[in-house]
């Protein structure tokens, strides 16, 4: 296990008197947490740490070396680890890199998943890093959450439809006749 709980990384980076002193903290805990990544294949260990890496990331380090624990967690069956996965995805990933190809099964089965907040978990995930790769891939699964009668999914399945058009904007033609629909629609989202 890795050098500090998330809280205590917290606290001990907002101790720090000198940014050298933060960047000796921050070093010392990515050492602990790669590791952890090698050594412990734990799901508890992984989702501190990847929350850590957040953490990290987010003060302005480098963590690139956790980008494939993220994608393990959003592949996981639990709820809790699938929202920490799919939030480090989005912050530690782009749609540029190459990984991302390596979500697209978690992306779709989650998507065909009959919980609403593990289908929005995706759909966010889809609609801010989704490359036109995963969006041709993932099309089709996008096109019938927009016929849902759950109006949480809808609103999102149209975020990830205005991404997929974004992205592969031949694909337009799918989502066009579905917009007059939305916008005489009576739910707010």
């Amino acid at each position: 296990m890795s050098f500090f709980r998330l809280k205590d990384l917290i606290r001990a980076v907002r101790c720090s008197t000198t940014a050298a002193e933060e960047r000796a903290v921050i070093q010392k805990e990515s050492a602990a947490i790669r590791t952890s990544f090698k050594e412990d294949n734990s799901q508890d260990a992984r989702y501190v740490n990847v929350q850590k890496l957040i953490y990290i990331y987010l003060l302005g380090y480098p963590v690139r070396f956790g980008q494939l624990e993220c994608l393990k967690l959003a592949a996981s069956a639990r709820f809790s680890d699938k929202r920490v996965g799919y939030l480090g995805t989005v912050v530690l990933l782009d749609e540029t890199q190459e990984i991302l190809t390596l979500l697209t099964n978690s992306l779709q089965s989650d998507l065909n998943n009959p919980d609403d907040h593990i289908v929005g978990l995706a759909l966010c995930t889809m609609s801010n890093i989704a490359s036109p790769e995963v969006c041709n891939d993932l099309v089709d699964e996008i096109d019938k959450l927009l016929s849902s009668s759950r109006g949480y999914v809808r609103k999102k399945a149209v975020l990830a439809a205005l991404r997929i058009i974004r992205r592969v904007p031949e694909l337009q033609d799918l989502f066009i006749g579905r917009v007059k629909s939305f916008i005489s629609d009576k739910t707010h989202g």
